[in-house]
């Protein structure tokens, strides 16, 4: 489901750019009862991306249709730049589509 979310400026999946670097998910306990929590570490192509305030909501937008998640209240999205992305971090087809 996250490699349907298109990079913006690249429209090439996150996935496939390498920008996911861990997705967690754990049951926690809400006073409504017991619910999913999904925790997504990603990365950017660059610290200063002129996009970055967009992709929590990207995110959680593009995860919506996922059956008994909240994307609003079970989602949270990380941004991290440790390790800072690199080329390397996107899949060979991405990159030919790129011409990179």
């Amino acid at each position: 489901q996250l490699n349907t979310i298109l990079d913006p400026e690249l429209a090439v999946g996150l996935v496939d750019l390498g920008l996911i670097y861990d997705v967690l998910v754990a049951p926690v306990q809400k006073p409504e009862g017991e619910r999913l929590h999904v925790h997504i570490l990603m990365t950017l192509t660059t610290p200063g991306c002129p996009l970055a305030g967009m992709f929590d909501q990207m995110v959680k937008d593009g995860l919506a249709d996922l059956p008994g998640i909240d994307p609003y209240q079970d989602i949270t999205v990380e941004l991290t730049f440790d390790p800072p992305w690199i080329l390397d971090m996107m899949n060979p087809e991405a990159r030919a589509r790129l011409g990179l």
